[in-house]
């Protein structure tokens, strides 16, 4: 579950370039997943972990840019390499508008790709604008969190730490990686976030049957559906 192996998923539907590209992945001990058109390469982001997407502009089904759209008002923060033959600006921009993260023009060097891919999986995608884990959402622009359409009067702190918390999910966070991500280097001591999760835990878990904030034996903080592995 933890596995230190990058987890990419390739959404190509020229067969002779997708087998190219996993076969080269694979040499640089990178997990590739693959689909064929856009519906499906959709639906594997929808329900699977992945740590980027590389997604071709021209797909059958759905198109590169209907998928990228589709999946960013839904929540998925996954990083999105997008493959073009198309080299204008226009092109570009209108690809960054739907939420893609980097573009890369065919024919491409798989060198570069792979260093494309390494920069992108370090992080989690900021074109997202809404996230979502069952019945809690939380709106980016509004800056507003609720569950079941309920609102939760949350401190900006707070705020700050759910939205680690949801873009992780369901992976948990350790303390340090929390309080570096919501402080920074000038973080108070360790009392003050074990004070935020415990107010947070109660806005988010208090008198629901479905618990979402787990503590993880030593890995950290994680918001998920199942309590497994959770205490």
């Amino acid at each position: 579950m933890f596995t230190d192996k990058l987890q990419l998923l390739l959404v190509e539907d020229d067969l002779d370039l997708a087998i190219a590209v996993i076969e080269y992945l694979e040499l640089e001990d990178i997990l590739c997943d693959h689909a064929a058109n856009g519906s499906a390469g959709l639906n594997l982001i929808l329900h699977h972990h992945f740590d980027a997407v590389i997604l071709d502009l021209n797909l059958p089904k759905m198109n590169g840019l209907q998928v990228c759209e589709s999946l960013r008002l839904q929540g998925i923060d996954v990083p999105v390499l997008m493959l073009t033959a198309r080299d204008t600006l226009d092109d570009k921009l209108n690809g960054f508008a739907k939420g893609a993260d980097d573009y890369l023009v065919k024919p491409f060097a798989m060198e570069e790709l792979i260093m494309r891919i390494r920069v992108l999986a370090r992080r989690r995608s900021g074109q997202v604008r809404r996230l979502s884990v069952g019945d809690l959402v939380l709106d980016l622009q509004q800056k507003q969190a609720s569950r079941g359409h309920c609102g939760l009067k949350l401190s900006p702190t707070a705020l700050k730490i759910l939205e680690v918390l949801m873009r992780a999910s369901p992976n948990p966070v350790s303390r340090e990686k929390l309080m570096q991500s919501v402080w920074g280097d000038e973080q108070p001591d360790s009392n003050s976030l074990k004070v935020h999760m415990f107010n947070l835990r109660k806005h988010l878990d208090g008198g629901k049957d479905i618990k979402l904030l787990h503590t993880i034996s030593g890995h950290g903080f994680a918001i998920k559906l199942n309590q497994q592995d959770s205490q």
